[in-house]
């Protein structure tokens, strides 16, 4: 696999799906009349880098088609006398869940990326469907971490992308104050008096503060490269999972910026459904803009964690250490396996 060089002529590269079958790829360079080859392939190892898939000069927009939807797809980006760029999309092109996605491709603030393909965020997944799981199986997903409640387990139960109930682990994140079943039934009754800035914030700060070794043990797995590649989700994939991954994000060096981009591509990627349960909602007259806190993720929330972070702990890292139980030896670990 290519290592990233901060030297490169290229950066911030990107694939949106367009189509079922296709895909826009995007780059930048600071470079006129660049020419760039690319490569593919169905994981980030075993991208063809004997014969270019395409190559463009002159532009950085490339659109796809002819894709096989049944299957990832990675890409490399290179330009002459210049280190190549592996990207991918960052929401896995799911039928079910909608909040799964990526967390490879983020730049850390010593120049490094974070691997495509390794470790992955997401809303529950028992909605995925038969091609879902086909398709996970083939992103080789070992580990399944859930951090919802034994309740919401017990409604939803994930379907698993592994071969057995050895590649799911329960690791729930069961806060009586935050309690997301309960809260969801106030919500039902019209009572929004609960739902302020200070209560959400309170959530994230208990995550942290209570439930160390939850984000302990799932460090473990990340650790472990038998446990690549690695999902972890709640119900959403905004709130417990947004915790999940500030922390991983943060203990491989990516900048506290993108960690809040990151944290709010949730509002994106979960707006159709969303609006859904806004319309079951306003159908009872209760109004969208006073619910929309608890259906979103607000920046308040995740840079509130970041402050508490450093206030009480000292750093991401020092939390992990002191908190968590999570060595230096661990994180070296961690970063070997995640960062190229």
């Amino acid at each position: 696999m290519a290592v990233f060089d901060h030297t490169s002529s290229i950066f911030d590269a990107a694939v949106a799906r367009t189509g079922q079958d296709a895909v826009r790829i995007s780059w930048k360079t600071h470079l006129e009349d660049l020419q760039v080859s690319i490569y593919h392939g169905n994981s980030p190892e075993t991208i063809e880098r004997n014969e270019p898939f395409l190559q463009i000069e002159g532009q950085t927009v490339v659109d796809i088609s002819g894709l096989n939807p049944d299957i990832p797809h990675y890409f490399e980006i290179i330009s002459e006398n210049s280190a190549g760029i592996i990207t991918a999309e960052r929401r896995l092109p799911l039928e079910g869940p909608v909040n799964f996605r990526d967390l490879g491709g983020y730049e850390t603030s010593e120049g490094r990326r974070v691997r495509w393909g390794k470790v992955f965020r997401s809303d529950h997944l028992s909605r995925l469907t038969d091609r879902d799981i086909a398709f996970l199986q083939r992103m080789k997903i070992q580990c399944v971490c859930d951090f919802r409640t034994s309740a919401e387990a017990q409604k939803r139960p994930d379907r698993l992308p592994g071969d057995g109930p050895g590649a799911y682990l329960h690791l729930p994140i069961d806060n009586l104050k935050f309690n997301p079943i309960t809260l969801f039934e106030k919500l039902k009754g019209g009572d929004t008096s609960w739902l302020t800035p200070e209560f959400l914030i309170d959530g994230y700060i208990l995550n942290i503060d209570k439930f160390a070794a939850i984000w302990g043990e799932v460090f473990r797995r990340l650790a472990d490269p038998g446990q690549l590649a690695l999902v972890f989700h709640c119900t959403g994939g905004k709130d417990r999972a947004g915790t999940c991954a500030a922390l991983v994000l943060l203990a491989l060096g990516v900048p506290e910026e993108t960690v809040i981009r990151d944290h709010g591509l949730s509002n994106i990627f979960i707006a159709d459904v969303v609006d859904k349960i806004y319309a079951q909602f306003e159908s009872s007259g209760i109004d969208r803009e006073k619910i929309s806190p608890y259906f979103s993720a607000p920046p308040y929330c995740i840079e509130a964690l970041l402050h508490h972070l450093h206030e009480k702990y000292g750093s991401p890292a020092d939390y992990l250490k002191s908190k968590a139980g999570v060595t230096q030896e661990m994180l070296e670990k961690v970063r070997g396996l995640l960062l190229e």
